[in-house]
């Protein structure tokens, strides 16, 4: 499935005043917590599902605080990591992903759902949706009073999920380091991914595997498309390559200007 593009191809910087200050207090189908690589990677497949899904990310992914990014699959030479979280973030949005600059300091129960108290620069409040993907390492107090599965251990408090990303409370997914899973940003893209496929499935949306075939692949065969799948021609094939040349030459066009980050403990106040 192609989810919505971007007509003139930009970058995350380009799109700063994207539709961010648009969200309203209206449902979504998702809400994820938490703007790193597993919360962006969850996002982007449950929006290509066709989930109306809406991202709170206050900008303090951990993996910006790598000095270069070199373990991630697909860059020879490694990475920027505060460009990689820019890609990652403008392929959430492309998919379809909305944004709301700021933090989630609560969650409870309404009905068929869930309500989420944002606290941030956009003048959210609040927010509803029906599913929630907790990916917000390491914070876990606005989940307080839910119920949820939680392991203390030590300073850090992770979530209990069943191995596919879903929590004892229905509706509430967790994914990546907020998992215990291991600390790594490929684990965790992947454990978003596998979180969000499992969403996908657990909300009865037709759906079989996110993937773009070659024009015939199956009709050729006599086979409907699946639900989630595309088949395209060869033009547009061709197409969708010059695309992807031209917004990767634009992400690497020059070095990232944000600063390198450390750890909080080492930042004077």
């Amino acid at each position: 499935m192609s989810g919505p593009s971007n007509p003139d191809g930009g970058t995350e910087t380009d799109e700063t005043a994207d539709i961010e200050n648009t969200i309203d207090t209206r449902r979504h189908d998702v809400l994820v917590v938490g703007g790193g690589v597993a919360g962006l990677s969850a996002a982007t497949f449950t929006a290509r599902a066709g989930l109306d899904t809406v991202v709170v990310d206050d900008g303090n992914s951990i993996v910006k605080r790598n000095a270069h990014l070199e373990n991630v699959p697909g860059f020879p030479a490694g990475v920027n990591s505060r460009l990689f979280c820019e890609m990652q973030r403008g392929q959430a949005r492309r998919s379809g992903s909305t944004f709301v600059d700021g933090r989630v300091t609560g969650l409870r129960r309404v009905d068929d759902g869930f309500r989420a108290t944002v606290d941030g620069d956009d003048d959210v409040g609040e927010l509803e949706s029906r599913y929630v993907v907790a990916a917000s390492w390491s914070d876990t107090g606005y989940l307080d009073g839910l119920g949820v599965d939680l392991r203390v251990a030590g300073s850090k408090t992770y979530i209990g999920d069943d191995g596919l990303g879903r929590t004892n409370v229905e509706g509430l997914y967790a994914a990546g380091r907020l998992t215990e899973r291991y600390h790594q940003a490929v684990v965790a893209a992947g454990h978003g991914a596998q979180t969000a496929i499992t969403l996908v499935h657990d909300s009865e949306t037709p759906f079989y595997n996110d993937w773009v075939a070659p024009e015939g692949y199956f009709t050729d065969r006599g086979r409907e498309v699946p639900p989630g799948c595309e088949e395209i021609d060869e033009a547009e094939r061709r197409r969708r390559e010059a695309e992807s040349l031209e917004t990767m030459q634009t992400f690497f066009a020059e070095p990232h200007p944000e600063s390198q980050r450390t750890h909080p403990s080492l930042v004077d106040e």
